[in-house]
């Protein structure tokens, strides 16, 4: 059997029949005084750490946060709260820990030693998640990429086998499964190919794209925190069928479709993975082929979760990844940026009104419900207009019986100036750079100038 064939058996998604009975531990770390995560709440990140461990379909027997003033080198946490959970863990019989938090590879084997249980940290969660949710060959290479440095990472020190049980990538296996040694040099070749055909995919990437700039279509894409709704508005958007369901993470592998906006342009709408705090940074390196969609846009949706009690430190995680991606808004040659605020169904009226009194304040933004349509039409004419801001302006003379070309002018572009001279209109517009040289083309217009036409 070859390396790649025992590396792809151990990595296999293998279903059990019963859930894994699981606890949650979500850790704070002060920090001279204050408490590093200050930010967001201790309820809600442990609540986010047990939607994480739930869409997966792990049974939550026990949750709790922990602060810490310190972290212990051996167990991260002291010998107290070690003993503690040892007692819970036994009186639920639980198989499975979960500490959202980064564990080393020796707090991660000192701690299943003393609670004789697999033990898992927030980046082996999340990788699990990804592994289940894979479903294209690219989604599935890049889980499996960012998987296997992981462990390649934990292999001297903490595991000498990795092994299997359920679906994912073996990260919640248990005792007494089958177990296959995988040294480091068989991570390191199996590594290397994956980086091999995912640069492959890249260059086909790169290929469309080019593809897509001769066609002169625009790019929006759909960011966000996970769970905040973009696989819904991409579906309402496009009447497209991508998976949507409450949980983290539902949409892993990326999507693109064709619609139309207002004035009859086609863009392609492309909805993506969501992001997370403490997202893995092995994650970030294995999908940035696909987030090179998001860096190649002409538009980029943000869309918030404005019914979320942590909405703004969730803004400014989906942010802070954006910037590792090299996208910051008002930069230079930086797609243009529009703020989407939906689940305003789930708000009451008090916070919807003080929600649209923001947003009166704020240029390119838009309150949107993706689950009941509410301010879609409105958010696809914005659309248009953050596009029609990329344009050329340009000044047309036509005779004044071209009706049709008149009404295709205040259609497809924005009129700046109009003047009416005997048979002649002169119109001053903003048009998409795509449209215009579409219209040159079809009507054989005579440039009198780099900005006049005349027909």
């Amino acid at each position: 059997m070859s390396n790649d064939q025992l590396i792809s058996q151990e990595i296999a998604a293998i279903e059990v029949s019963e859930k894994l009975a699981t606890g949650v531990i979500h850790i704070h770390i002060r920090e001279h005084g204050r408490s590093a995560s200050a930010q967001r709440s201790q309820e809600a990140a442990l609540e986010e750490a047990i939607g994480l461990a739930l869409s997966i379909n792990l049974d939550i027997k026990h949750s709790q946060a922990i602060q810490l003033n310190r972290i212990s080198p051996s167990t991260l946490m002291g010998s107290g709260n070690v003993e503690s959970l040892a007692a819970m863990i036994r009186s639920f019989d639980i198989k499975l820990m979960i500490i959202d938090g980064i564990l080393s590879s020796i707090q991660q084997r000192n701690l299943e030693r003393a609670w004789k249980c697999k033990v898992i940290d927030r980046t082996g969660l999340i990788l699990e998640i990804f592994g289940e949710r894979a479903q294209t060959a690219e989604g599935s290479l890049q889980v499996e990429l960012a998987a296997l440095k992981h462990q390649r990472s934990r292999l001297v020190r903490s595991w000498t086998h990795l092994e299997r049980q359920r679906g994912g990538f073996g990260f919640t296996g248990g005792p007494g499964e089958r177990q296959l040694e995988l040294d480091r040099r068989m991570i390191d070749n199996r590594i290397i190919k994956i980086e091999k055909e995912l640069e492959s995919t890249k260059r086909m990437r790169g290929l469309h794209r080019k593809a897509r700039e001769r066609n002169q279509m625009p790019v929006v894409a759909l960011v966000g925190y996970t769970n905040a709704g973009k696989s819904t508005l991409f579906n309402r958007l496009t009447h497209a069928d991508v998976f949507v369901k409450d949980l983290l993470f539902a949409t892993l592998d990326p999507t693109m479709r064709v619609c139309k906006l207002p004035g009859g342009r086609e863009v392609i709408f492309s909805d993506t993975v969501g992001f997370i705090s403490n997202l893995p940074t092995q994650l970030i390196a294995a999908f940035r082929a696909t987030l090179e969609e998001v860096c190649t846009a002409d538009v980029i949706l943000h869309i918030h979760d404005c019914a979320h009690p942590d909405k703004e430190v969730q803004t400014q995680d989906v942010l802070t990844v954006l910037k590792e991606l090299g996208i910051e808004e008002g930069q230079k040659d930086a797609p243009l940026m529009i703020q989407v605020f939906n689940k305003v169904d789930l708000l009451d009226e008090d916070d919807r009104d003080i929600l649209f009194n923001q947003l009166n304040r704020q240029p390119h933004s838009m309150a949107i419900s993706a689950e009941t349509g509410e301010g879609v039409p409105p958010l696809l004419s914005l659309i248009h207009q953050r596009l029609m801001e990329q344009g050329q302006i340009v000044e047309i003379e036509l005779p004044s019986h071209e009706g049709e070309i008149l009404a295709w002018c205040y259609r497809k572009g924005v009129i700046l100036s109009r003047s009416d001279k005997e048979q002649t209109i002169y119109l001053t517009l903003r048009l998409d750079k795509g449209e215009l040289k579409k219209f040159i083309e079809y009507k054989k217009g005579r440039v009198a100038s780099p900005s006049t036409l005349i027909l």
